[in-house]
Order: structure tokens, then sequence, then C-alpha cells
């Protein structure tokens, strides 16, 4: 018996190992093929810059307009999937049926197992279509339409998480809501959220991780111009959106042009990485207010 549990701690070993050096590698080649690009581009301009030309004649290495373009499609993203995201996680944790909530949840999961290629195609032919009804003047690839696709796309993720951490909350503490008089819908949002509040925000940075790191929707609905801008009905570049561009290019593989993908996957490491730290120590902040 203890042979057979220090072989399967072996394996867990070893599998946690290969993960570490899977990040450390990627962090290698990113930084290696960085160091080479700054090289020939300062960082100072590459931070500040707010024109990003690299493929074109006259050429620029500013990040921003990438960088303003992935924030702007992760907000909008965002701006739909969490509120649509926590209505239903507390419908279907306090509101619905057992037998409703055993149907609609692994239906809303079924959202996140279709292909981004499918989100991509979805936004450019139906939702940029609907989006033109509103507003004409709105660009055929456009970065509102991909925010709100790429919001539907995560929302199962913010749902999904979201309705675990609340049906993990102790059925004491609604007991005890309910017994002061409270409410169903006082009992959800002044009892059960503030208690899930540190599964619920994990969800929100897992969502917003999901929709930085998004490649096919962006590339197909919100097009290929870097533009410094925070109009979402105009067409922008995020930073996956250009390594998409540039990878399948005909891009001289070694050349600044090609090193470029180094440089603003390591900002995207970065910027996610950032991210996640920021998330997590709200998380454990709310989590130790109401343990």
């Amino acid at each position: 018996m203890k042979t057979k549990e220090k072989i399967i701690e072996s394996i867990l070993a070893f599998c946690a190992i290969i993960t570490i050096l899977t990040t450390f590698g990627i962090i290698w080649v990113l930084l290696s093929q960085s160091i080479v690009f700054f090289k020939d581009v300062s960082l100072l301009e590459f931070l500040t810059n707010k024109e990003w030309t690299p493929l074109f004649t006259n050429k620029n290495y500013g990040v921003l307009p990438l960088l303003s373009g992935t924030i702007l499609t992760t907000i909008i993203a965002i701006l739909v999937a969490l509120p649509l995201g926590l209505t239903i996680a507390i419908y279907l944790s306090e509101y619905a049926p057992i037998k409703f909530r055993s149907y609609v949840k692994p239906a809303l999961e079924i959202l996140a197992a279709i292909p981004t290629v499918v989100y991509g195609f979805f936004a450019l032919t139906v939702v940029t279509p609907f989006l033109k009804l509103m507003f004409p003047e709105i660009s055929p690839f456009n970065a509102l339409s991909a925010g709100i696709v790429m919001g539907i796309m995560i929302m199962p993720m913010i749902s999904s998480l979201s309705e675990d951490a609340l049906y993990a909350v102790p059925k004491s503490l609604k007991d005890a809501s309910y017994g002061m008089g409270s409410t169903k819908f006082q009992t959800a949002f002044r009892v059960l959220v503030p208690s899930a509040s540190s599964g619920i925000i994990v969800s929100i940075v897992l969502a917003i991780s999901r929709a930085i790191g998004e490649t096919m929707i962006v590339a197909i609905a919100a097009g290929q111009q870097p533009n410094l801008t925070i109009n979402p009905l105009q067409t922008i570049e995020t930073i996956t959106g250009y390594i998409i561009q540039v990878s399948l290019g005909d891009v001289p593989h070694g050349s600044i042009e090609y090193r470029t993908i180094f440089a603003v996957g390591l900002a995207l490491f970065v910027f996610t990485f950032i991210l996640n730290n920021i998330g997590f120590y709200v998380r454990n902040k709310y989590q130790q207010k109401y343990e």
C-alpha cells in the first residue's frame, strides 16, 4: 500500500514539476527574444510611443495602441459578462428549482465549449450588422462587437464559479438570515454574496484573464488596425490579434519585425501577472474580512 502511495505521490510531483518548468520555459523564451528586440528599440519608445507600425515603411514601436485595444475589449466583455453572470449565479443558487438548476447549469457551460472561431464569425456576421442598425457609423470591424461576444463567451465562467461559491455558503447562515425576518432577496445580496465574495472575485479575475488572452474573436471581429482610442465603434487591434497577424504572415524569422511578437507577448504576460496578483490580493482581503 505504501509503495502505491509513493508511486502516486511521485507522479503528482512530476506533473507539478513539469508545470513549473513549462512556465519557466515560456518566460525564458519571451525574455530571451525580447532582450534582443530591446537592443534595437528603446524600452521608453516601446512604452510611450502612440503609434504601432512595425510592418510599415515608417516604423514605430509603441505598444500603447495594442494595449488600449486589449483593455477596451476586455472592459466591454466584463461589462456584459459580470452582471449577467452574477444574476444567473444568484438565481440558480437561491431561486431556481433543483431540477431546473440541474438542466440549466450544464447548458450554460456548453457555451464555454464552443470554439472561439465560431464566436468570432458570430460577432462579425450577426452582432456587427445588428449594431449597425443602432450605430450607422460603426466600422465593419470594431471593438464593441468583439467585446460583447467575448462577454457572452466568459459569462459561463463567472456564472458557474460564482454559483459554486454561493452554493458552498453554509446553510446555517441562510437559516439565520431567514430567522431574523430577511427576505430571499435580502439574504442573497446581504448574506450570501458577501460570504462568497472571495470565490466570486476569483471567477471575475479568471474571466478577465480569459478575455485578455482571447485571440480568434478579436482577430476576426475587431480588425487589425492598431488605434489608440477609447471609441468602441472604431477598428482596433489587440496584442493577441497582432501576434496572430505576424505569426501567419510573411515576416522573416529572426527579423526585428518578427521579434515584436515576443516583446508584446512579454507585455501581455506582465500585464496579466499584475492583474492576477491584484485580484488574488483583493480575494484574500475579502476572505479574511468575512471569515
